[in-house]
């Protein structure tokens, strides 16, 4: 079948960089998985009006280990790290499952 003609330069760039390419794919979705991360702890923690200083302090690490969670380039995040940060912030972590994307 073929493909309609877009001018929509995501749709383009999406046609002409993953479309078909599984592993590009993959990267894509752990890239906005480890970012989804990074906002999220940064969102929270300055909501709850506090430095990486003083959520480090909380939860008994170092400032540059809260700054690495809050890179959304680092995929080292931790479930007992996010659970540490989410006590000390009033939250808990919910993880959920839901049905990987269909590539095009």
């Amino acid at each position: 079948m073929a493909k309609t003609p877009t001018r929509d330069a995501v749709e383009i760039l999406h046609r002409r960089v993953y479309e078909g390419k599984p592993a590009r794919l993959k990267n894509l979705e752990e890239a906005r998985a480890n970012e989804e991360i990074a906002r999220g702890i940064h969102e929270l923690r300055t909501a709850a009006a506090l430095t990486q200083t003083q959520l480090a302090r909380l939860i008994g690490t170092t400032a540059s280990v809260i700054c690495r969670l809050e890179d959304a380039d680092y995929e080292g995040h931790s479930l007992a790290m996010l659970r540490r940060i989410a006590g000390a912030l009033n939250q808990r972590v919910e993880i959920r499952f839901v049905p990987n994307r269909r590539s095009a």
